[in-house]
C-alpha cells in the first residue's frame, strides 16, 4: 500500500508541474484546475496508460516485419504520440483545463500539450527512483518511521549472482565456465 501512495504522490507532484509548464507555453488554460486535472492524470498514466499502449503496441507489432528500424522508431513515436494525445483529452474532458486561442490556438492547445507530456514522462522515467525513493523517505518520516522499506542511497548493496560474475570476468578475461574448466585442468 506504501509503494501505491508513494508513487501516487510523488508522480502526482511532477504533473502538476508539467501541468503548469502545459498552461504556461501553450493555449491551454489549466489555472487552479491543475490540482484536479493533476490527479486525473496521475491516475490516467497509472493505470489506464500501460493498457492502451500495450493495447497499440499489439496493433503496430503485426506489421513490425515490414518496417525498417526507423519506420519503426517513427512508429513507436506515434504510439507514444497516441497515448499521450488520448491521456491529454480524457483529462480536459474530466478536468476544468480548457482550450483556448480560436481555431489556431485550439490546434496548439491539443497538439503542443502530449509533447510536453512525452517529454515530462520522459524525464520521470529518468528520476523516479530517486523521487519515489526521497518521497518514500519523507513517508516513513511522517508515519513516525515504522515502515523503513527503502534501502539508504548511500548503504551498500549485494550484487546479484549475474554482477558478481561479471565483475569476476572483468579481473581475469574468464566466464566462470572457463574459470572452472581451468581448476579442473590443474587438478587433472
Amino acid at each position: 500500500m506504501k509503494k501505491w501512495i508513494v508513487r501516487f504522490a510523488s508522480l502526482l507532484v511532477f504533473n502538476i508541474v508539467v501541468l503548469l509548464v502545459i498552461g504556461f507555453l501553450t493555449p491551454a488554460r489549466v489555472g487552479w484546475s491543475a490540482l484536479w486535472a493533476g490527479i486525473v492524470l496521475t491516475a490516467l498514466a497509472i493505470w489506464i496508460k500501460p493498457a492502451v499502449h500495450g493495447w497499440f503496441r499489439s496493433m503496430a507489432a503485426r506489421s513490425a516485419n515490414q518496417r525498417t528500424k526507423a519506420g519503426e522508431k517513427v512508429v513507436e513515436f506515434l504510439l507514444a504520440f497516441a497515448v499521450a494525445f488520448l491521456v491529454w483529452m480524457v483529462t480536459v474532458w474530466l478536468s476544468g483545463v480548457s482550450i483556448g486561442g480560436g481555431f489556431v490556438g485550439a490546434f496548439w492547445g491539443y497538439v503542443l500539450p502530449p509533447v510536453i507530456l512525452l517529454i515530462g514522462w520522459a524525464i520521470y522515467d529518468a528520476v523516479d527512483d530517486k523521487v519515489e525513493a526521497h518521497a518514500g523517505a519523507l513517508y516513513d518520516k511522517a508515519s513516525g518511521g515504522r515502515a523503513t522499506t527503502a534501502p539508504a542511497a548511500d548503504a551498500p548493496r549485494m550484487p546479484s549472482p549475474e554482477e558478481a560474475a561479471g565483475r569476476r570476468e572483468l579481473h581475469d578475461g574468464l566466464t566462470d565456465e572457463q574459470r572452472r574448466m581451468l581448476d579442473e585442468l590443474g587438478k587433472g
